[in-house]
């Protein structure tokens, strides 16, 4: 069992893992409490329990209250905040494992629900037509507020703070949440960026501003605590459509990030099948692995089997699993031993409370049973 890939001890100048299964962020929307924090009954231990891991990438966590697009969802932007994921934190460290936090801003992926009937944030006033799940349940987006520059230069500042505020917190590290269709994928992509001024038009513009957050964020942590998650052939999802500057800017992007001395950079294998559009990438891992000279982590529905083979062809480094570890805390485990996967019920995947969250049994508990 020791000889399969993922299993092995992963080093870098950056890095040191006990393995090369990273448990991906997901969104669980389980701070259900006015201050929007996370509690050591909850998130300590859903996080603990799953600390075999390699490496655990939290859920995505707001920079500020403008930045939010979910319900029930943390943020890393508050004194209640940074305690309550000093629980979290301290619970992993105990039982070995690392974490980073995801630094997430929605833009327009929002609802003016959350902003007090203020229009959300974006780079342009395009409406993604999508849903946004309010406190009143889902309702129809709208064209978002574009951001003038003071904006821009506040929620840069935000995300500098919200680094500030993950160090106190005690994470290893922070993920710039730059994937998905969420604020910084607005900017990259020219379907969902209209401006004319230097954060829109060329390709080095539109990717200004994330490399304006990451420069800012150097300034409190180490470069080397910085990681980064991109999303290159997301198309129709989330309100984005892909065109035929897509992925010529993701290949400048992450050019571009071999500049810097990053934890990792993080890719997603396409959500949907793009195999028909002939500007899109349909074997991520296996493009990106030439352009990038650091740490890479790949996503997207992989099993063991697949897992160990992308880490085994050198196409990455560190593969993320995500589902996986919602019913299986002991995905590692599991995978040593080459054991059956728990199903998990997708009923309870953001519902308040315990179930569906931290009840998953693991397989050693099963047995005892």
């Amino acid at each position: 069992m020791s000889k399969q890939a993922l299993l092995q001890r992963y080093q870098s100048n950056n890095l040191d893992l006990k393995n090369r299964v990273v448990m991906a962020p997901m969104t669980r929307s389980r701070a259900n409490n006015p201050e929007k924090k996370p509690t050591e009954d909850l998130q300590g231990l859903y996080y603990q329990q799953r600390a075999s891991a390699g490496l655990i990438i939290s859920e995505g966590s707001q920079v500020s209250e403008e930045a939010v697009g979910y319900i029930n969802t943390p943020g890393i932007h508050s004194k209640e905040q940074v305690e309550g994921w000093k629980l979290v934190t301290d619970k992993v460290h105990n039982e070995g494992g690392k974490i980073f936090i995801q630094l997430w801003h929605v833009g327009r992926m929002s609802h003016p629900d959350f902003h007090n009937g203020e229009l959300p944030l974006a780079p342009s006033p395009i409406n993604p037509n999508a849903q946004s799940y309010t406190p009143e349940g889902f309702k129809e987006t709208v064209a978002p507020k574009e951001m003038t520059k003071e904006d821009i230069l506040c929620t840069i500042n935000d995300f500098k703070q919200a680094a500030k505020n993950a160090m106190e917190a005690g994470f290893d590290g922070v993920e710039i949440h730059s994937s998905n269709g969420y604020l910084f994928h607005q900017f990259f992509n020219a379907t969902s960026n209209t401006r004319i001024d230097e954060y829109g038009g060329s390709i080095e513009n539109r990717a200004r501003f994330f490399f304006e957050v990451l420069d800012a964020i150097k300034e409190v942590m180490p470069e080397q605590k910085i990681g980064a998650r991109f999303n290159p052939s997301l198309n129709g999802v989330f309100g984005m459509t892909m065109d035929e500057e897509t992925i010529p800017t993701f290949e400048y992007i992450i050019k571009k990030l071999n500049d810097y001395d990053l934890a990792y950079i993080h890719l997603s294998e396409p959500f949907t099948d793009v195999s028909d559009i002939s500007y899109a990438v349909t074997e991520i891992a296996k493009h990106f692995r030439p352009l990038y000279n650091g740490t890479l982590i790949i996503n997207s529905n992989f099993d063991q089997e697949k897992g160990n083979q992308v880490i085994e062809n050198g196409d990455a480094d560190l593969v993320a699993y995500g589902k996986p570890f919602i019913s299986n805390p002991d995905l590692v485990e599991r995978f040593a031993n080459n054991l059956e996967l728990a199903e998990w019920n997708q009923d309870t995947f953001y519902t308040p409370g315990s179930e569906g969250y931290t009840d998953y049994p693991k397989a050693s508990e099963q047995v005892a049973s």
